[in-house]
């Protein structure tokens, strides 16, 4: 049985709820079943609303960030993830090996890319940048490559373009991603380990499960973080921006960078886009630091800490009243 028959068959097991209603979840996806596909089998386990953070083709595999829940509010940040690849090439005639290590020389730094006309998107010229390029092994006209990269970058149009400089033609004839992110090939779990692991919570054990689903809070590690008063937690899930007196602590950051709000427990509150830099007020001080973004704690979680005033009566009202 396939993972896709096993995963979107009805009936196998009931979905689990989320302990905590949202997550992320490193799947491994299998070639053959889209992205979308493959998110759909997760949420039906799961039984929650999912998206997935960049997409794959049905014929690639590897890491695909299913978002769980209200998780899914992450999905602008995600999807800038950098990435990393490793490719076979097939060149359409035989290269001698130092030609292929000079021209793929040429195609590290920024380069300039059309999305392929099958892509789902505006077929634009776009600048992007391979951060490094190494070739692992050349047997024949098939060559192997490790390709760290932007978000964005279409390694079919790589591929492409290096077997013109070479002057042979080449295409991709298979791709594998590897990381995204702070993600690699450690955190990701199969279709079907996710089943068992569901299997397992419906029998009362979700010691699997939960080790599988990351928190949101882990899933923006590479975010600096700001510390709050618990008095200031409620204003802030209803919208409020974030004074510099609800402040216990935080990380440096520049001015319109986006952070992460935690509770004093460590416990995440959402995201907020700085007002000023971390450098220029200290904790404690008043004026606004933080304009919060995307909230994922519940309001009411934490205690009412702030005052709604009344309005003033206009004047005059006394008069009228009389």
């Amino acid at each position: 049985m396939t993972a896709a028959q096993e995963c979107g068959g009805a009936g196998r097991v009931p979905a689990v709820p989320l302990r905590h209603g949202a997550g992320i979840i490193v799947i491994d996806k299998p070639r053959g079943p889209s992205s979308h596909q493959v998110a759909a089998w997760v949420g039906k386990m799961l039984g929650c609303p999912v998206g997935h953070a960049g997409t794959l083709d049905p014929q690639v595999s590897g890491i695909l960030l299913v978002m769980l829940g209200n998780a899914v509010r992450l999905a602008p940040l995600l999807l800038k993830h950098d990435k990393e690849y490793v490719c076979l090439m097939r060149l359409h005639k035989e290269v001698d090996r130092q030609r292929i290590d000079a021209v793929t020389a040429e195609f590290s730094g920024r380069i300039y890319q059309r999305p392929p006309r099958k892509s789902a998107v505006k077929r634009l010229l776009r600048i992007r940048t391979i951060k490094k390029l190494e070739i692992l092994d050349v047997q024949g006209r098939l060559v192997l490559f490790r390709v760290e990269c932007d978000a964005g970058t279409y390694i079919r149009s790589l591929c492409h373009h290096m077997g013109l400089a070479l002057g042979t033609g080449a295409h991709m004839q298979e791709l594998r991603r590897t990381r995204s992110g702070a993600f690699d090939e450690k955190c990701m779990h199969t279709l079907h380990a996710l089943q068992d692991a569901c299997c397992d919570a419906a029998d009362g054990d979700r010691t699997a499960l939960d080790t599988m689903v990351i928190s949101v809070n882990a899933a923006v590690p590479d975010l600096p973080a700001v510390t709050v008063r618990d008095t200031a937690i409620d204003a802030l899930c209803h919208g409020a921006a974030l004074a510099g007196v609800g402040v216990i602590h935080c990380d440096e950051f520049r001015k319109d960078q986006i952070v992460t709000v935690l509770s004093q427990k460590r416990e995440f509150i959402g995201l907020g886009k700085a007002l000023a830099s971390s450098a220029s007020w200290k904790p404690g001080t008043p004026g606004l630091l933080v304009a919060m973004t995307t909230v994922f704690m519940a309001p009411g979680t934490y205690p009412r800490g702030w005052k709604k005033h009344s309005r003033p009566e206009p004047a005059g009202s006394a008069q009228a009243k009389g």
